[in-house]
């Protein structure tokens, strides 16, 4: 499947194993890979919820605390992005920067790193801690997945984003050889080195109005067929206190 759905109980009623108690509180997280699919399968998790509330003659209430869209490409910006990748070549990195990668990697399984590169859409490369090339734009890599508020940018102006080398190749998210790697030399190096090929795509694009135009063409074929819609309820007001609820 390609959606997703998490859920935490932040109030299970209270602590006594014996008995029903008379309400609970649960956050869920729905995930999907674009917008009509994202808004189909809230609808679908809501009459779930309506449903069992029936069945055992309860009620049941829902509250919206975020919301984001999917992140719209934009071939263009990318093809750009992709120029000034190739200019400036692989992160600085030195030999420092490599020990310490192959020394995170030997804490990780041959199948962690092996699924990074064909995540990438590359051919998996034995001994190589850290990124030393670049990644051709017509490689067919894994479709990233993640939550971002710069999906909801993309709607509305052309946007493109890089995703740079900063940590050794196989490095898993939300783990700890990510976060021992957070502050190291070879994480800084990789994100000044992206940071330059962003400033270049926007010195590329204050200088080539053609580019613009193209881009925003782009844009305005991709949503073309399904405008953009902000997911948020008009009268939601920011969860200052979402913590307590």
């Amino acid at each position: 499947s390609d959606a997703r759905i998490h859920y935490a109980y932040l109030d299970a009623g209270g602590i006594a194993p014996n008995v029903v108690q008379g309400k609970a509180t649960v956050r869920y997280l729905i995930r999907a890979t674009d917008l009509p699919g994202l808004n189909s399968l809230v609808q679908r998790v809501r009459k779930i919820a309506d449903g069992a509330a029936l069945m055992t003659e309860t009620t049941v209430t829902t509250k919206t605390v975020s919301a984001v869209s999917n992140l719209l490409g934009n071939l263009p910006l990318e093809r750009a992005m992709q120029n000034n990748l190739e200019r400036l070549g692989p992160p600085p990195f030195d030999d420092e920067d490599r020990a310490f990668a192959a020394e995170i990697q030997k804490t990780l399984t041959d199948a962690d790193i092996a699924a990074a590169f064909n995540r990438a859409g590359v051919p998996v490369r034995k001994g190589v801690p850290l990124a030393d090339e670049i990644i051709p734009l017509e490689a067919k890599g894994a479709q990233m997945v993640g939550s971002t508020d710069v999906g909801d940018v993309s709607w509305v102006v052309p946007t493109v984003q890089a995703r740079g080398a900063t940590y050794a190749i196989g490095t898993p998210g939300h783990s700890w050889q990510l976060t021992a790697q957070g502050k190291s030399p070879l994480a800084h190096k990789g994100m000044v080195h992206v940071a330059k090929v962003m400033a270049g795509v926007a010195v590329d694009a204050l200088n080539d109005p053609k580019l613009i135009e193209a881009a925003q063409a782009d844009l305005a074929a991709r949503t073309a067929a399904v405008p953009y819609v902000c997911p948020l309820p008009d009268d939601l007001q920011p969860p200052i206190h979402m913590g307590k609820n």
